[in-house]
């Protein structure tokens, strides 16, 4: 349910105001390096799975300078990769997938990735939430990916009342006019990372607190953290 009290733009405004040139998530990273590249992004955020930031943008960039594209890839030798992506999570099971998925790319595909969230969803390990990070990163298409921290954010501020990722997105592609929509991820993973963190948020300091549902609840607790 919408709490409509909520200024969808002056939400994303206070984040802005917060967030520095500094406060980039991998995504952003990888798109802003090589922006043209829906392959790069998806390779990126089927990296980034359970992978702080600095290592999903590394391990991409290292990715990328030896195999340039999805045909190289799809023909790389699972032990190379796994050297060039050791320090993301489950790097071993990734080697052999984003082997995989380059390899469907470049014979089902063309070597040209698909730029619809139902296509997407058609590779190994690419969910809802990879698909719509291609849509934004890769081709630059209004959606709202929605990860731990967006999902995290969007119940704490009292935008949506969701048990689910997909009811987050729901409510927030509702919430948020289309045009905000691609800056959304990336502003709520930055926030969510500096400041609406999972563990020990800086309730006292947010300057959305005001406007924000937990804060208000946990206030009269008189458990704010500073």
């Amino acid at each position: 349910m919408l709490v409509l009290a909520l200024d969808p733009k002056s939400i994303l405004d206070r984040m802005r105001a917060v967030l520095g040139k500094d406060d980039l998530t991998a995504l952003k990273e990888i798109s802003s390096n090589d922006p043209s590249d829906p392959f790069r992004v998806l390779i990126g955020t089927l990296l980034s799975h359970r992978t702080r930031d600095e290592k999903t943008a590394a391990a991409t960039a290292r990715l990328f300078h030896r195999f340039k594209g999805a045909k190289e890839l799809s023909g790389a030798r699972s032990s190379e990769v796994v050297e060039l992506i050791r320090g993301v999570g489950f790097y071993r099971v990734k080697s052999k997938r984003i082997i995989q998925v380059a390899r469907i790319i470049t014979e089902q595909y063309g070597g040209n990735v698909p730029d619809t969230v139902k296509e997407l969803m058609k590779l190994p390990s690419v969910g809802r939430k990879t698909a719509n990070c291609v849509m934004v990163y890769g081709f630059d298409m209004d959606a709202i990916p929605v990860d731990t921290h967006v999902h995290r954010i969007a119940n704490r501020l009292g935008i949506v009342n969701a048990s689910t990722p997909e009811g987050t997105e729901k409510g927030l592609v509702e919430f948020f006019p289309k045009e905000e929509w691609k800056e959304v991820n990336d502003l709520f993973v930055s926030y969510g990372k500096k400041v609406c963190k999972p563990i020990g948020p800086k309730c006292g300091g947010c300057i959305l607190r005001e406007d924000c549902a937990y804060y208000k609840k946990l206030a009269k607790t008189g458990k704010v953290n500073a």
